[in-house]
């Protein structure tokens, strides 16, 4: 073999001296400015394409020694994606850390009780959690919905109503609602852990929907169950103006006679017994009514215009309390021996 020069052996040692330096220099270099930035990291962003992002809000700057950085200290395939608060005045490599040791900004988000799907659906599109139509799809694809261990034609009343901590670049559609329905699961199993319903879960998630729009007041729930269960067992219809909306595709807010008379599955005033599904997701509070109503002859209640009920036993004290509480006719001339 023939022996390398002194003096290319030297050049050698020199370039990588050279490097070395060029790169140490780079990684030990902290950016200027002071604060913190936010920074979203698209899942599945290559390193130079995290570079690019991180060298457009001055964190660094996006060359090859980048890479290099990245490559040579096994941080290349760590770095995770998400949505980060990073400071500045840090070096690269102390950026490369933060992004793999992944402290993402975890986002509370609040979905209140009593919203159906479609206003759930709206909430989480506008802040750009999901695209609208795709989680709504989603919500019907009977297919999905076997995977999550349900065997209804849609979910509406299994997106459980909470706070739930989301982080940008890690969950989607399926993931968002897969989050919902395991946290219904999770409340169910503790609020029947020691009994066991009369109704079917389902049934017991339509009612509590039904309890849930109809509630002002959430002392009165286990009070306004009672009624609509003792209604059940007696064979009335439900007579529940929330269903009827539901029941009405694009209401205007302006529920008439003719809207009361209409055949449709969800008009409790035509139809007996429950509709075929919830008309909202129901909270905790709402599917525990239902588990354990008060106790109660009442079969009839109305709104006393400040949030609460008059309850009433017979139809006779129901319509002195309508007119003492509901001095004007429905808009359109709707009855008044339904619930308000």
């Amino acid at each position: 073999m023939k022996k390398i020069p002194v003096w290319g052996l030297g050049l050698f040692i020199l370039l990588l001296l050279g490097g070395a330096a060029w790169i140490g220099i780079y990684a030990a270099t902290p950016s200027s400015g002071r604060g913190e930035v936010t920074v979203f990291i698209p899942k599945g962003s290559s390193v130079r394409r995290i570079g690019t992002i991180l060298d457009r809000q001055g964190l660094v700057d996006n060359d090859l020694r980048f890479l290099i950085l990245a490559r040579l200290t096994g941080k290349a395939g760590h770095l995770q994606a998400g949505e980060y608060r990073l400071p500045r005045g840090r070096t690269p490599l102390q950026i490369l850390r933060l992004l793999e040791q992944g402290e993402v900004i975890r986002h509370q988000v609040t979905i209140p009780e009593g919203l159906n799907i479609s206003q759930i659906a709206t909430l989480l599109a506008r802040d750009h959690w999901i695209d609208r139509q795709r989680f709504l799809a989603l919500t019907r694809d009977p297919e999905f919905i076997k995977t999550l261990g349900l065997h209804q034609a849609g979910l509406e009343g299994y997106l459980f109503p909470d706070t739930y901590s989301l982080i940008r670049g890690q969950v989607d559609e399926r993931s968002i609602i897969s989050l919902m329905v395991h946290q219904f699961y999770h409340v169910w199993q503790e609020i029947t852990k020691n009994s066991k319903p009369r109704l079917s879960r389902h049934q017991v998630v339509t009612l509590a929907s039904i309890v849930e729009k109809e509630t002002g007041n959430a002392g009165e729930r286990p009070l306004i169950a009672r009624v609509f269960l003792n209604r059940l067992q007696r064979h009335m219809r439900l007579q529940s103006d929330p269903t009827v909306i539901y029941g009405i595709p694009d209401f205007n807010g302006d529920l008439t006679r003719a809207d009361l008379e209409r055949k449709t599955p969800y008009n409790t005033y035509v139809i007996f017994g429950l509709p075929p599904g919830p008309i909202c997701n129901p909270g905790r509070a709402a599917l525990e009514a239902v588990l354990k109503p008060a106790d109660s002859p009442d079969l009839y209640f109305v709104s006393r215009n400040d949030g609460t009920h008059y309850f009433s036993t017979t139809l006779k004290e129901h319509n002195r309390a309508v007119f003492k509480y509901q001095k004007q006719d429905r808009p359109g001339g709707a009855p008044d021996n339904g619930f308000r």
